[in-house]
């Protein structure tokens, strides 16, 4: 993320968490001697918090190594925990049993490459607590929000023609995602009455509620995108499949320019295709108007909205339909992110605060050119 006046190459420190680094590592220590049959104390070195990592969630990597039945065991791994209510979260509930459950169904239904799962801990009185679960590390590099890989970067220095597969195999996994056969009996967590759409919507209604518009920080902006979406709401949605949610690259890890890994599920939910090819096509958007607004050319050719729309097509047969909605959506989706995000940034002194809530939406001049309809996407 960048704000208007920043050094859009620097990157922006954010509070996560104040946990310690080593009291975490005798925690996670103690707990993984009641998980493996150990023949001593299992030890964690190396354990470190990503910069790199989001704030809807705290993520630990770190190194293991016990001894099992006489043979050395262990390895490296990732554990991901539940924001402490204290954290200012940007969402108001973050299910891990459900995001463990969803890439335990994905492994199980297609060949993506979703990383081994370990263990799951729910409760709130466990060792670190707040519920976590812990996966197999996998190495590998994914194009960076921070700083954006727009200006910097490997993805940045590549070929276009690298882009475009990672592109391709971007697309090609949205759409392995979307051919997994019924989707409300393998996530039945996620089903419900009447229509997927209406209920993903309902969903964003309440969200924006919780985190901005209840505690007096109306958005008039993006009060105006849910009227726009309401007046234009789309009348045959299709089938609905498993959305991933949060798909982007950012949350692919490659190795070259090839996917090793598929991450961070937390946005998961059943509705259109399109949910999930908009939040693609948009999240790139985003940051291209980054760089556009700092006079830098940016990555003109890459995630472009036709080449990600036929690609689609290409890869399930489907040729999507009500892009202009759902990319609405997503930028008033994003929209909410957003201004969440400025205000936990405010909270924790890292911004300050403006009168024009407005500009709590840091694409505000993207999303008013889309109501106006004067946004072009070539």
């Amino acid at each position: 993320m960048t704000s208007a006046n920043a050094d859009p190459n620097q990157r922006m420190e954010l509070t996560v968490s104040d946990q310690n680094l080593d009291e975490l590592a005798d925690e996670l220590a103690q707990w993984l001697g009641t998980k493996v049959e150990a023949e001593e104390p299992p030890r964690v070195t190396s354990i470190t918090r990503p910069q790199a990592g989001g704030m809807s969630s705290t993520t630990l990597l770190f190194d293991a190594e016990w001894t099992e039945h006489g043979q050395a065991a262990g390895g490296s791994f990732v554990a991901r925990l539940a924001p402490d209510r204290d954290s200012f979260p940007v969402f108001e509930k973050y299910d891990l049993a459900t995001q463990y459950a969803v890439m335990a169904g994905v492994a199980e239904a297609t060949d993506l490459p979703v990383p081994p799962l370990c263990w799951l801990e729910n409760g709130s009185d466990n060792v670190l607590g707040a519920p976590f679960f812990v996966m197999r590390r996998v190495d590998g590099r994914v194009p960076e929000d921070n700083p954006p890989y727009v200006f910097v970067g490997w993805l940045h220095d590549a070929s276009a023609e690298d882009r475009y597969r990672v592109t391709r195999h971007t697309v090609d996994i949205i759409a392995k995602v979307h051919s997994i056969p019924d989707p409300q009996v393998r996530f039945p967590m996620f089903a419900g009455e009447g229509s997927a759409l209406r209920r993903h919507f309902q969903a964003q209604q309440d969200w924006y509620d919780w985190a901005l518009a209840n505690d007096g920080y109306r958005i008039p902006l993006l009060e105006r995108a849910f009227e726009w979406l309401e007046q234009n709401f789309p009348t045959d949605t299709g089938p609905d499949v498993l959305s991933w949610g949060d798909a982007r690259p950012g949350n692919v890890m490659f190795d070259g320019f090839d996917p090793v890994a598929v991450l961070d599920w937390e946005m998961a939910a059943l509705g259109p295709r399109e949910l999930d090819i908009a939040w693609t096509i948009f999240i790139h958007r985003f940051f291209q108007d980054i760089a556009t607004r700092f006079d830098q050319p940016g990555l003109a050719d890459y995630m472009r909205r036709a080449d990600v729309e036929k690609l689609y097509q290409d890869a399930s047969g489907h040729a999507p339909r009500d892009m202009d909605w759902y990319l609405m959506y997503a930028a008033l989706r994003h929209g909410i992110v957003m201004a969440r995000v400025r205000r936990r940034m405010i909270h924790f002194g890292e911004a300050t605060d403006t009168d024009d809530r407005d500009d709590y939406v840091m694409h505000r001049p993207v999303l008013e050119a889309m109501l106006d309809g004067t946004y072009s996407w070539d």
